[in-house]
């Protein structure tokens, strides 16, 4: 009895040492640390190996409003009731945002339905706006970057906070603390902070400060790193071909940062690193990199989740319970989004059962993830009050914070005939160009739509066009005569960085048509949108102005600033190769 007594001390002091190193809730106060303990030890004691296993998994599903008989809920059902699963991710659609009651009505659901609360979990990288009508839309980590402000990235971490857990959300998968130094990334890209580690570490920081301080779980990602990529690990699996020295020096550091700042999960990446694991494994997969690496060297004693198993830099490579038995060998406590539930669950408990992992490892994680939704607030309170969702999302205080960080991010890298701001009288002519990279799947709307109804106020002869990867070459012709008789050419160019996109490259047809259109003699202004690195293959641009993200705000921000009634604050947080280093800026003659 006396040795019992013994090693349930020890266990909750165990648990009272994750606790402290995970993010108390901002939506209630926080019980001492022992009573929070009690609960983590007394659930697991309570659980079956099944709903043990279960907690280890998230699925996900479209964060909508679902009716209660539609097959997606009552797939739902299934993974909650018959596989235990610890939580439900909720994902976004490329081309349809949700009403926010609706998806806080689905969680509240969801949590009934759970014996052990549910953490529901989301990519808000983008602030909740991102994914639901009327919440606050913030700037992705690179315009954030180019602020070289850790304070906005507070202010962005606390906002997304402040509206995540209105909805039902208590963890994002958030901060990309990547180092972009890659110019040919098409995955990381703009959602890194940057190419420097010093820069990535300051604003991941501050970003998880705000987010935890506020009640929300934050996820550095993605482990050990996934900025010098030419690949996206959704299509297949990159190699990252450097040596433990350039890892520890380039890669590693935003990481021990964010574990210093007590960040709750860190989310492993898919990726090759033949020089640095033994075994040619993925991180996800690796207990050199997961254990070894996160564990031991780092000193992380908070949650490891996957990246999305689904993704072809796994599934290519791994049938899918194998994956999942190897991912949780390797370290991890969470496998997310695997592709058939059932067989990782199936495939973990064969594992436990013919002695490959045992229950004690188990534990290890349910733990941790007990741990975490106690410091959630999950062990006293799972459902949102309906009631309070239009008194956070969207407020005045959030929208006023995220248009400061946007119009602090826009930056002029280049003017070489000093054309900015213009300075044109109203009845002039003004050609606008929007230009994308591909026509299809733009979440808001017509590219170019927010900046050229605002431009159109100001110079009522304004003309617009609309250029893609599918525009004729005869239109493009047709285009090079409008701009040879107009006063000023205005060119929005818009290259999105998403998953399973695979490229950020505009067609050869635009490339020629920017090129011709740098050459006249006319004041030409080309703003850039999404990846920033398009200077490689159109050297000639006169002029240069980056805004990072695209969406009608960060528009509006750019129309100001190219008219000189904002001033350009932003600075390079990556390098343009061959060009200009990091921190670079140009400044333009003074605001109107």
């Amino acid at each position: 009895m006396f040795a019992k007594r013994i090693l349930l001390t020890v266990l909750l002091l165990s648990i009272s040492n994750v606790l402290a190193a995970l993010p108390a809730s901002g939506a209630q106060k926080t019980k001492p640390f022992p009573s929070a303990a009690t609960w983590v030890e007394k659930t697991l004691a309570s659980m079956t190996i099944d709903e043990k296993i279960g907690q280890l998994i998230i699925p996900a599903t479209v964060g909508m409003f679902l009716s209660q008989d539609s097959e997606a809920f009552q797939l739902a059902r299934r993974d909650i009731t018959e596989f235990h699963v610890g939580g439900y991710h909720m994902l976004g659609e490329v081309n349809n945002l949700h009403e926010p009651a609706g998806v806080a009505l689905f969680i509240n659901h969801l949590q009934e339905l759970a014996s052990v609360p549910l953490w529901i979990t989301a990519d808000f990288e983008g602030g909740v706006g991102l994914r639901y009508i009327g919440a606050t839309r913030l700037p992705r980590a690179m315009a954030m970057g180019a602020t070289a402000n850790p304070e906005f990235a507070y202010q962005a971490g606390r906002i997304t906070a402040e509206e995540a857990r209105a909805l039902g959300v208590q963890v994002n998968f958030y901060p990309v603390v990547d180092v972009n130094n890659n110019a040919r990334n098409p995955i990381i890209n703009i959602r890194s902070f940057g190419g420097d580690p010093q820069l990535v570490s300051r604003m991941a920081r501050a970003y998880i400060r705000g987010s935890q301080e506020h009640g929300v779980m934050a996820t550095a990602k993605h482990f050990p790193g996934h900025g010098d990529t030419s690949t996206d690990s959704h299509l297949e699996l990159p190699v990252i071909d450097v040596n433990r020295a350039r890892l520890n020096t380039i890669e590693l550091p935003p990481f021990r940062s964010a574990v210093e700042e007590n960040v709750g999960g860190v989310m492993s990446a898919h990726i090759a690193l033949p020089q640095i694991e033994p075994h040619n494994l993925p991180a996800t997969l690796s207990p050199f990199m997961l254990t070894g690496v996160l564990r031991g060297e780092l000193s992380f004693h908070g949650v490891i989740l996957t990246d999305a198993m689904n993704m072809r830099g796994i599934t290519a490579h791994y049938p899918e319970g194998e994956a999942a038995v190897r991912a949780v060998k390797a370290g991890a406590d969470v496998v997310l989004y695997p592709a058939n539930v059932e067989q990782a669950f199936l495939s973990l408990k064969h594992a436990i059962e013919s002695g490959e992992i045992k229950e004690s490892r188990i534990d290890e994680s349910v733990r941790r993830i007990l741990a975490a939704k106690a410091k959630l607030g999950l062990d006293r309170e799972r459902l949102v009050d309906l009631n309070k969702i239009d008194k956070v999302l969207g407020s005045t205080e959030h929208q006023q914070a995220a248009q400061q960080i946007i119009e602090s991010a826009i930056t002029l890298v280049r003017d070489k005939r000093n054309v900015l701001p213009l300075k044109l009288a109203r009845e002039q002519k003004v050609l606008f160009i929007s230009m994308v990279d591909n026509s299809e799947g733009w979440r808001d709307g017509v590219p170019g739509q927010a900046f050229f109804a605002s431009l159109a106020k100001r110079f009522p002869n304004a003309i617009k066009v609309f250029v893609s990867d599918k525009t004729a070459p005869a239109e493009l012709e047709l285009i090079k005569k409008v701009a040879s008789f107009s006063d000023a050419v205005i060119v929005n160019g818009f290259i999105r960085v998403s998953s399973s996109k695979g490229s950020i490259d505009m067609s050869e047809g635009e490339i020629n048509l920017l090129k011709h259109l740098s050459a006249i003699d006319k004041p030409f202004t080309f703003v850039l949108y999404g990846s920033p690195y398009l200077l490689s293959f159109v050297p000639e641009l006169p002029t240069l102005v980056l805004a990072y993200e695209y969406y009608p705000a960060a528009e509006e921000a750019a129309l100001k600033a190219v008219l000189g009634e904002i001033e350009f604050k932003g600075k390079l947080p990556i390098e343009l190769p061959g060009f200009y280093p990091i921190g670079h800026a140009k400044t333009s003659n003074t605001k109107r």
